[in-house]
């Protein structure tokens, strides 16, 4: 049951949480939906964090927040004759650099409605590959895509921003 309400013993209204499945998510580049992939993984951030103990005080400790570390995200879908992803990239090759882009990771329920969305604040491809290609084979050939980022906002709508140009602050903005 999806995002459904009941009445408990007592009469009393029920909310139950409307649960996300991992198998219905899209990409949003520039604001519209890039592709449907069949798998992300890396999503994720670290806090570095200090320790330290105080004299006398053996039952606490403190605890100092530092940087966040962000992993590189990992998108994989079946080979296509879609070529943006590859473009993107290849601008590395043709220009020597390549436009940084927020990149929205949205994922729906079984209703087809927003649960969550990440966007990957300033993000930049740093490895693409293919699966072997084998005439032999019935398998779908899988192209994988890895992006590192800057920074990382969650939301429950989609797109987190467009913005590929740092601010005066000489950061990328979710905006």
């Amino acid at each position: 049951m999806v995002g459904s309400t009941s009445n408990d013993v007592n009469g009393n209204v029920k909310h139950e949480l409307n649960y996300v499945t991992t198998n219905r998510f899209y990409v949003e580049i520039g604001g519209s939906i890039a592709a449907s992939f069949t798998e992300c993984s890396g999503l994720g951030v670290q806090i570095q964090k200090e320790t330290y103990y105080e004299g006398g005080v053996n039952n606490q400790q403190r605890i100092f927040l530092g940087h966040a570390e962000f992993e590189d995200v990992t998108l994989k879908h079946g080979i296509t004759d879609d070529l943006t992803f590859w473009t993107w990239l290849g601008e590395i090759f043709q220009k020597q650099q390549t436009s940084r882009r927020n990149v929205n990771i949205i994922v729906f329920n079984q209703a087809g409605e927003i649960m969550k969305s990440w966007t990957l604040i300033g993000a930049i491809p740093v490895a693409w590959k293919s699966s072997a290609l084998e005439a032999d084979g019935n398998v779908v050939a899988i192209e994988e895509l890895t992006l590192a980022f800057e920074g990382l906002n969650v939301g429950k709508k989609a797109g987190g921003g467009n913005s590929t140009k740092r601010a005066k602050t000489g950061f990328f903005s979710s905006s």
